[in-house]
Order: C-alpha cells, then structure tokens, then sequence
C-alpha cells in the first residue's frame, strides 16, 4: 500500500515499493495521467527486457498534482545489456527532447551524478527542491511486470 501524503502533497521520506499494479491504480487514474502512464510502462518494459531490475519514479508525479507535465524516473543499471536498450534512454540532448517525445518523460541511471553537489539521481530525487527537505519516491521491481 502507498503511504499518503503528506500537507505538502509529497509522499513521506524514503523508497516506497509498490507493483505496477498499486503505482497505477494509485497515480493513473485520470485521463490526463493515463498517457504518462503508458509511456512510463514502455520505458519500463524496454528496461525489464534489457535486465533491468528496478525503476524509481520521482517529480510531480507522484505527487498530490492532479496534472503533472511529465514524469521523472531513474533505473538501476546493474545487469542491463546495453544492447537489449533501447538508445533513447540513454539520449540525454537538451531538455531529454528524444525522451519526452517517445516516452512522454525522463528517466536516467540511477547512480548517474545529477547535480553540482555529487547526487546520483536516485538521491537527488529523494530531495524536495523547494525547501531541501528528505521526501519518497516510488520503487518497482521491474520482475513482477507483467
């Protein structure tokens, strides 16, 4: 079960595993969410076919916000073939334009240094921007996709 939110709209520090199942009856429900959704799942069945074992999901999307512009997303990069992947999620032009376009959002490696400060994504999303303050994200092993 996904814990709520908190007074902010942000899920409460920490990685919080959910199946794909729980992440989408939770976060997919609108009209509006429901292509993020499937862009999001495609990415993750190209990941879950190259090796990938885990997919985490950060931003306004997995927020309280009823219409976030996108996702944002980082993915374990241990046992991924390079090859098996597909070179989109490894194209990273101004904006993540390539990405945003076939997958409506951004995902990155996990351990990949995403800001100034020496962050992999996987703890920069981890950080509220506003205030610097610890807030949750979203986990799901990519071996319960079906």
């Amino acid at each position: 079960m996904i814990a709520a939110f908190d007074q902010n709209g942000l899920l409460p520090p920490g990685i919080h595993w959910v199946s794909w199942e729980e992440f989408a009856d939770k976060f997919g429900r609108t009209a509006w969410r429901r292509p993020l959704m499937a862009g999001l799942r495609s990415a993750m069945e190209n990941l879950r076919d190259a090796g990938c074992r885990a997919v985490y999901v950060d931003g306004s999307f997995v927020t309280a916000k009823e219409a976030p512009n996108d996702f944002d997303a980082c993915w374990e990069e241990a046992e991924v073939d390079p090859i098996a992947l597909d070179p989109v999620l490894l194209t990273f032009d101004p904006g993540r334009a390539t990405q945003k376009a076939k997958y409506l959002g951004e995902l990155f490696p996990a351990s990949a240094i995403a800001n100034t400060d020496g962050f992999s994504f996987l703890e920069f999303f981890q950080t509220d921007r506003e205030t610097g303050r610890r807030k949750g994200i979203i986990a799901i092993d990519l071996g319960g996709l079906e």
